[in-house]
């Protein structure tokens, strides 16, 4: 087993405290159970044995009865401080494209992208190179760019497989600022935030202050962001609000006390757990009771942080001072780190502790959250920066609190472009729907909501009632002429996200591309 790659799965749960992780039901069952064959090796003709055997027996039945069925979906997260080199030509590895089973979302928070002034206004015309580089890789897999962030240097890109974006909804964004006294962005955090099947989670990609001795200003920025951070939403008005929280990025925390010798000795030998100790986030884990509520991963990998470029050497610079002076060379530190928050158990008050104690759900969610990190490592194969990415996978087992589009939406009919096209669109469910809100055509492995080949806007006059069926036709114009795989997509401008998707269906190859020579003719089935 690779000291560096394997590490033992952590779970946790959207019914565990803060301290405790083990409440849901399938924990209790297991409890149970031992506690069932604990009795039956101490029983004998004990009547006292066998009625507790019978108890034990009633109360593990009854969990069962208990179990919530669930889906399982795959979140990849990957962290990474390119240090404003340019993408290389190959992520594949990074994202791990080719692990079964495959992933459902990936999500990609990057620090020191280029952000000088003529590359920043340039970024915000068009997709930034790092952007291009993902959707380019993901877009032929069937995943989507769902929404993006940018603060100056600071991106953070959200994926998702198709199948999944009616159900990813109330997208919203976020960022502050904590350089040069909160007026700059080359520190701070970008934060994305939606519902997935009905529960709130919430990604912060952060880039805090550098150097050994500002652990302290390192927190106080985190707690600043955590605090001051909100969405335009009344059930999750705060990043903490959210039932799951990601938090990931160069957090900048380095290894205390020990010197760069020790510190080489230890990571050469495989002796990680010599530095874990003097590691300044779990030393002030210890210390501050908000990153108590945070899990990480064993650090199971090579610190991440300073590397000569193009190589897996450390830092072997001769840095100068201001003076000139010859200065000290960087001491590996776990820069890079990807946490995650479960949302703590809100302790009842006594009127509903009162409650509680004749209830027979004994507290268990409706629809849970299981949280359980499967990796936590490193990528030593890319080069490019100083630092090296940090790759974390999740499985969420989830209850989704719905399966059925606000939308649906399907075409009409066969579709070319020789005649005009029909599409209807009925509302499922109520929702604030606009009449900015428009269906997209798109070519099957889009890259995002906006690379659509054509659109037409909903219905204007008036909003439609929910189960009316609308019909819409798209001019023949518009639809391209080659034939093709495609898709039909209801883009809700106020939930900024696709809400209904037809299904694949196909537009024939027209009779306009045989006579613009797009195609060849076909003549007694020779071409």
């Amino acid at each position: 087993m690779d000291p560096f790659t394997d590490s033992p799965r952590a779970r946790s749960d959207s019914m565990s405290s803060s301290v405790s992780q083990g409440s849901s039901s399938k924990v209790l069952l297991r409890q149970r159970l031992s506690q069932l064959l604990t009795c039956i090796e101490d029983m004998g003709s004990d009547d006292e044995a066998s009625e507790e055997v019978s108890r034990t027996l009633d109360e593990a039945f009854l969990l069962c009865g208990r179990f919530i069925p669930t889906d399982a979906f795959r979140l990849h997260i990957v962290t990474w401080n390119v240090a404003t080199a340019e993408p290389p030509e190959d992520v594949t590895s990074l994202l791990q494209l080719d692990v079964q089973p495959p992933a459902d979302l990936y999500v990609i928070g990057l620090q020191e992208v280029n952000a000088t002034p003529v590359r920043f206004i340039s970024d915000l015309l068009v997709e930034d190179a790092w952007s291009h580089v993902f959707m380019d890789t993901l877009a032929p897999r069937g995943f989507v760019k769902v929404t993006s962030m940018r603060m100056q240097g600071l991106l953070l890109l959200v994926f998702a497989k198709q199948l999944h974006l009616p159900f990813i909804r109330n997208i919203q964004t976020t960022y502050t600022r904590t350089g040069f006294f909160g007026y700059w962005g080359n520190k701070g955090g970008v934060t994305v935030r939606f519902s997935f099947y009905g529960h709130m989670v919430c990604f912060l990609n952060c880039h805090l202050a550098a150097h050994v001795n500002y652990a302290l200003q390192r927190v106080d920025e985190i707690e600043y962001i955590l605090e001051t951070q909100d969405f335009d939403l009344v059930d999750t008005p705060n990043v903490r609000d959210h039932k799951v929280v990601f938090w990931f990025g160069d957090l900048n925390f380095r290894i205390a006390d020990h010197g760069l010798h020790f510190l080489r000795s230890s990571i050469n030998s495989g002796r990680l757990n010599l530095l874990w100790t003097k590691d300044q986030l779990t030393m002030m884990k210890k210390k501050e009771a908000f990153l108590q509520e945070f899990e990480e991963g064993p650090l199971n990998f090579k610190p991440t942080y300073k590397f000569d470029r193009n190589g897996e050497t450390y830092d072997t610079s001769t840095p100068k001072t201001w003076l000139g002076f010859a200065g000290k060379k960087r001491k590996p530190a776990w820069t890079d780190r990807i946490l995650w928050r479960i949302k703590p158990k809100t302790l009842p008050s006594e009127e509903e502790d009162e409650k509680a104690s004749t209830s027979t759900n004994d507290g268990l969610d409706e629809y849970p959250l299981l949280v359980t990190q499967d990796k936590y490592t490193s990528d030593m194969s890319y080069g490019v920066s100083d630092h090296k990415p940090v790759i974390a996978t999740f499985s969420l087992e989830v209850r989704k609190c719905f399966d059925t589009p606000l939308v649906h939406v399907s075409p009409l009919g066969a579709w070319s472009a020789d005649q005009e096209a029909l599409l209807n669109y009925t509302i499922q469910e109520d929702f604030m729907s606009s009449t900015w809100d428009w269906i997209g055509l798109y070519k099957v492995g889009f890259k995002s909501a906006f690379d659509y080949e054509t659109f037409v806007w909903v219905r204007e006059e008036e909003l439609p009632e929910t189960n009316e069926v609308i019909q819409l036709s798209v001019d023949k114009d518009e639809i391209p002429l080659l034939g093709g795989h495609y898709v039909l997509g209801y883009y809700s401008t106020n939930m900024q996200s696709i809400i209904g998707l037809s299904a694949n269906f196909q537009i024939l190859e027209s009779k306009r591309a045989v006579m613009e020579g797009l195609v060849p003719e076909n003549i007694n089935g020779l071409n």
